[in-house]
């Protein structure tokens, strides 16, 4: 008889279980799913607006309202966790452009650098599987609010695909946010206007332009034959291109390459193309506009290129582009241009200061990139529906005397703000009885 009723006895027990987990399961579904409610501060939309009193809600990793707290309805009580930051400013994520974060940790180290590829063609080399989520790098930049990186490869003259990730992640495949959004292309540039020219320069670079023409048309003429007699990974690569679904990023900086850049593969069939540098975009603008060619700046913190220029240009470049109706974003591209990454607000102030504005120097971290990059649907601002990537900030955030970003959020998720260098900063203030900052 014992025997007989044992086995019940143990079947009730893991049903018992079974029940209790579910209920548990079900119950930290629920508590996810009421999500974040942030009243009481700033939101700086990052598309023009800002909203005062602001109240925004999050839930699933979405933004579900943001707005004025004297006109949006909501119901506290459908909300888990309630956060005054009053005083305070939320600012959406910053996104970095043309980066290497991800893809380089210590110069001096080879098998750090995952940046250049052997060769000078290689469309079908991608950034997205070396991309190193454990690079102690990612948590300094973070930090200081950039919260997606385009890590882009370089080297050669086409240097790969780059693609999306956040700065969270357990592997590259956890961080991905978009992959090979578009491929990266160095075009010749020519050397700098003196009265003795040399005009064996100016032949060789037109043959290496000469040369990227007909690899492109070789890449196009490969996608529209019916039949191929073997596959070609660097012409497939390039389809992408063709059919409008990937972009070109041109790296050049003068204006005559720019010129030359957007004139040869226009004709070339390349349908989007993004120039990246753009030291001399002023004098293209012409061309930008009428090819809707939007332009990736290089590090605006920099001395101008010439004797003769003014010394605050590359300051004013980002106004002087934006104003003319030209999509600007700003990069960080230089020397150490990794863990220099984390001053790319502070560019942004710089541009906000020489004629763009607080807001508009904004979007030339937010908006802006995730537009030129195609994900602006997804995030990029402060507005429903949007990915929950934000910065809470006690201060104004485009400055370095102020800046001081309290909470980040990646698709809904609180990120640490820590790196080890704010640990260091901490371990010696507290061993020689400093108040901690």
């Amino acid at each position: 008889m014992t025997f007989l009723t044992k086995p019940k006895t143990m079947k009730n027990k893991y049903s018992l279980l079974l029940v209790f987990l579910l209920i548990c399961s079900n119950s930290f579904i629920n508590a996810q799913s009421k999500g974040i409610l942030f009243t009481g501060g700033v939101i700086h939309t990052g598309n023009d607006k800002v909203i005062e009193n602001a109240v925004m809600g999050i839930r699933d990793g979405k933004i579900e309202f943001a707005g004025s707290g004297t006109t949006i309805k909501y119901d506290k009580r459908l909300y888990a966790e309630q956060i005054d930051f009053t005083g305070q400013h939320i600012y959406p994520g910053f996104i970095a452009l043309n980066s290497s974060i991800g893809l380089r940790e210590i110069d001096a180290v080879r098998a750090t650098l995952d940046v250049n590829e052997v060769g000078y063609l290689n469309p079908h080399i991608r950034s997205m599987p070396a991309f190193n989520t454990d690079s102690r790098i990612i948590p300094t930049v973070r930090s200081n609010g950039v919260l997606m990186v385009q890590a882009t490869p370089a080297g050669g003259i086409i240097s790969g695909s780059s693609s999306l990730f956040h700065l969270d992640g357990w592997n590259w495949e956890d961080a991905l946010f978009k992959a090979d959004d578009g491929l990266h292309l160095n075009w010749p540039e020519y050397p700098v206007a003196r009265a003795n020219k040399d005009s064996s320069k100016t032949d060789y670079i037109q043959k290496k332009q000469a040369e990227i023409i007909d690899f492109i048309k070789e890449a196009r003429a490969y996608g529209l034959a019916s039949e191929k007699k073997e596959i070609n990974l660097r012409f497939g690569a390039m389809q992408g291109l063709f059919k409008g679904n990937q972009r070109l990023f041109v790296h050049c900086q003068k204006a005559r390459s720019i010129t030359d850049a957007i004139l040869m593969l226009q004709e070339a069939g390349i349908k989007k193309l993004v120039i990246v540098g753009g030291a001399e975009a002023d004098q293209t603008i012409k061309l930008l506009r009428k090819f809707d060619v939007p332009v990736v700046l290089s590090r605006i913190h920099r001395l101008p290129d010439y004797e003769d220029d003014p010394i605050d240009k590359p300051f004013r470049l980002p106004a002087i582009l934006s104003d003319s109706g030209i999509m600007v974003a700003l990069s960080y591209d230089g020397d150490m241009e990794a863990m220099g990454t984390r001053n790319l607000a502070f560019t942004a102030g710089t541009a906000a200061t020489y004629g763009c504005g607080k807001e508009l120097a904004l979007k030339l971290i937010t908006l802006n990139p995730a537009k030129i990059v195609g994900i602006q649907a997804q995030t990029g601002s402060i507005e429903a529906g949007k990915n929950a990537d934000f910065i809470l900030s006690k201060g104004d955030v485009l400055d370095p005397i102020t800046a001081d970003s309290i909470k980040l959020f990646i698709g809904g998720k609180e990120v640490n703000t820590s790196n080890h260098q704010s640990e260091l900063n901490k371990k010696y203030r507290e061993k020689y009885g400093l108040p901690l900052k």
